[in-house]
């Protein structure tokens, strides 16, 4: 007789996973917009689906004092729960509205009682738009890492092109920058941790496989059939990716629209030449001894769900492909709707965290502003470093000391006198000084200003200083004399 024979049986595994869908794809878009480019957005999605209504009531002026003490107008106005009776089921119980906010975000934000303050007057104006490299740079300077690797880092960001392709081998960038192979593969691996993602791909099948694996990194089938099928995905090959992967082909559909609203071009966001027209999208409003975040939502679209759709469904005489095709709509317009709150969300969190780290900035202005990591924000709101990048990258707060795109407040600390931390900005803005202060025809050098900085306690070299100085566009000192 043979051995005992194998035992067959059913085990059950719980496994968290997180899964990549289309509205995943889009939180992370909607929340890099600012507000003109959400205003935009929103009212394109309004025409695509018509499931979607404006609230008809007037959203009052941001600069008008509210009389009367009530809760602040949210961006969305949240449906009505559906309502069952005994055995009469609803017909929207396949679309979970009773989770809408819930799921999503932290009880403590929803729309709490607003204090009477005196709301700032937002008012547009013009800005030069932030390069990619700018960007970049930025994002760079702020990650913890060798110099070796934040030096191969700079050339690699030099090496992009117009969509944020790396132009360059690797190879080639260790040997013109002078620096070690192993270096450059780790700064890349850094940047392409970056905002956007998708940034320093070397092809279109690298970029979209970064983006798949910081979204969802379990979500396997969708990174399999870029990495593998992207011929027969661009020529919409369907059926052959499923027979190739031996999946079903709806599996292999679902995938695909979560693949189309990957973005194949990250650099372009980031490609205007032309000034903007800009409005803040939060502001820090004194109120007693602290200060309280403000979103500005003049203009923008506040959206509710159509009663007319729905009533379509809970007609016994509506046809399938209606109900269908209602049912869907109103999947998208609910997962839109969350989306736009997520993002205030995450905004109204990061700029708390930047209150409570700068609040020394907001009362007596920039000479007290302090260093201020994006990981250490991230790690307290509970986030990705990226994604707080995403929600500082060309927004705007109204402060008491001025207008600032949010991500200023965000900068590396250098030793200062006594041995405590400055932020580089300030630093920066000391060389500046120093050199709008010189005499024109015996201009300081660069040695100079690193002697007088010394003198007060900073401790930096000479190749520093010229750095900073060149971050500035400031001329050389032989560029800067002025013969008598």
């Amino acid at each position: 007789m043979g051995g005992p024979s194998p035992r067959i049986g059913l085990n059950l595994k719980v496994a968290q996973k997180q899964i990549l869908t289309p509205g995943l794809v889009q939180m992370v878009s909607v929340l890099a917009l600012n507000k003109l480019e959400l205003r935009e957005m929103i009212n394109e999605e309004m025409i695509a689906n018509p499931v979607l209504e404006e609230v008809p009531e007037d959203v009052p002026s941001i600069d008008e004092v509210d009389k009367k003490t009530e809760a602040e107008s949210p961006a969305v106005a949240a449906p009505e729960h559906p309502v069952t009776n005994g055995d009469n089921r609803d017909s929207f119980e396949e679309i979970d509205f009773g989770s809408f906010f819930d799921e999503y975000l932290d009880p403590g934000y929803k729309s709490p009682a607003a204090e009477i303050i005196e709301k700032p007057s937002f008012e547009n104006f013009l800005s030069q738009p932030t390069s990619l490299s700018d960007h970049l740079e930025w994002q760079l300077s702020l990650s913890i890492c060798s110099d070796e690797v934040r030096a191969a880092g700079h050339s690699i960001i030099g090496n992009l092109n117009e969509d944020g392709y790396l132009t360059a081998t690797l190879e080639e960038i260790a040997q013109t920058g002078n620096h070690k192979l192993e270096n450059v593969q780790e700064a890349l691996g850094l940047i392409q941790l970056f905002d956007p993602l998708g940034v320093a791909a070397r092809d279109v099948r690298e970029c979209l496989l970064i983006q798949l694996r910081a979204l969802a990194p379990d979500n396997t089938l969708a990174q399999q059939i870029v990495s593998e099928h992207l011929k027969q995905l661009q020529n919409k090959q369907y059926r052959e990716i499923a027979r190739a992967l031996d999946r079903p082909v709806k599996a292999v559909e679902r995938c695909v629209e979560i693949i189309r609203r990957l973005d194949p071009r990250p650099g372009q966001r980031y490609n205007s030449s032309q000034p903007r027209l800009i409005e803040p999208d939060v502001a820090f409003v004194k109120t007693g001894d602290g200060y309280q975040i403000v979103m500005n939502e003049e203009g923008l679209p506040q959206l509710r769900l159509s009663h007319h759709y729905r009533r379509l469904l809970e007609e016994g005489s509506t046809a399938r492909e209606v109900r269908n095709y209602v049912k869907e709509r109103f999947t998208s317009a609910i997962q839109l709707i969350k989306n736009i709150e997520q993002r205030k969300q995450t905004i109204i969190k990061v700029c708390e965290a930047i209150i409570r780290r700068q609040r020394e900035f907001l009362d007596r202005g920039i000479d007290s502003l302090r260093p201020m990591m994006i990981k250490e924000v991230a790690e307290e709101v509970g986030v990705h470093p990226s994604t707080v990048s995403r929600a500082v990258a060309n927004k705007y707060a109204y402060t008491p000391q001025g207008v600032y795109e949010l991500r200023y407040f965000f900068s590396e600390a250098v030793q200062g006198p006594s041995g405590g931390s400055t932020s580089l900005i300030n630093l920066k803005r000391l060389v500046k000084r120093m050199i709008e202060e010189e005499d024109s025809a015996r201009p300081l050098t660069d040695e100079q200003i690193t002697q007088r900085l010394r003198e007060l306690g900073f401790c930096v070299t000479r190749r520093t200083v010229a750095k900073y100085r060149e971050d500035m566009r400031i001329p050389s000192t032989h560029q800067r004399r002025v013969k008598a």
